[in-house]
């Protein structure tokens, strides 16, 4: 079964960094920093589903 909230997430990472490259926007810019804050969500996320792919 697919696991939405990582669909999510990782759906609103790529568009938030395909804004910062198409629009070159700094470090320090509220898109950057949200990606930031995702990055920490997925990885407290998949430290949670024990690191490993369901089914694999």
């Amino acid at each position: 079964m697919a696991d939405l909230y990582l669909k999510a997430l990782t759906s609103e990472r790529r568009a938030l960094w395909a804004e910062c490259r198409l629009k070159g926007l700094a470090k320090d810019t509220a898109q950057r920093q949200r990606i930031v804050e995702i990055d920490a969500l997925l990885a407290a996320h998949k430290a949670k589903q024990g690191g490993a792919k369901p089914g694999a």
